[in-house]
């Protein structure tokens, strides 16, 4: 049962992917990027990581798609977009797959399994504990993370100066 979940779960995670990039309203794209995130924070779940599955959602899930939304609005992207709604089905199919989701993070929190015949040769209680990630985050894997912190940060200075020579040509 658990790999038809991690089956599931990983459609939705690619599907949600893929409708993020093809999707051409931002505000759209950042709700498909809350779905990824929403379904891969369950699969975190499935792998018995419950410190990685709540800052999954109160981190990513959470901050960065409030963030990406605060920008997206601040810049006008939203008011550029069509207003015609021309595929009504997305709002079925979306209330339809977080239904899903949503059971599949009840059904893998709730559920009892035998971890002792899946589980790999690693302690369950020694992996993905928060000491754990610290010590690999600020240890092992230091530079790609303060890496990653100045390509976030890059970006989003990139996205403001954009906009200030975009709103500077529009005004002449």
């Amino acid at each position: 049962m658990e790999f038809v979940v991690f089956t599931i779960t990983a459609l939705i995670a690619v599907v949600g992917a893929a409708a993020m990039l093809l999707s051409k309203n931002a505000v759209h794209s950042a709700l498909f990027m809350l779905l990824n995130f929403s379904a891969i924070a369950v699969l975190y779940l499935l792998l018995r990581a419950p410190f990685l599955f709540a800052v999954q959602l109160i981190v990513y899930a959470g901050a960065i798609i409030v963030l990406f939304l605060f920008v997206v609005m601040l810049l006008g992207a939203e008011r550029a977009e069509d207003e015609q709604d021309r595929l009504g089905w997305q709002r079925p199919l979306a209330l339809g797959m977080a239904a899903l989701l949503l059971f599949e993070v009840l059904y893998v929190f709730f559920a009892r399994t035998n971890t002792s015949l899946t589980s790999p040769s690693v302690s369950a209680e020694d992996f993905a504990t928060p000491v754990k990630i610290g010590e690999a985050l600020f240890s092992t894997y230091l530079l790609p993370f303060e890496i990653t912190s100045v390509i976030l940060l890059a970006a989003l200075v990139g996205v403001v100066v954009l906009h200030h020579r975009q709103a500077a040509h529009s005004e002449q």
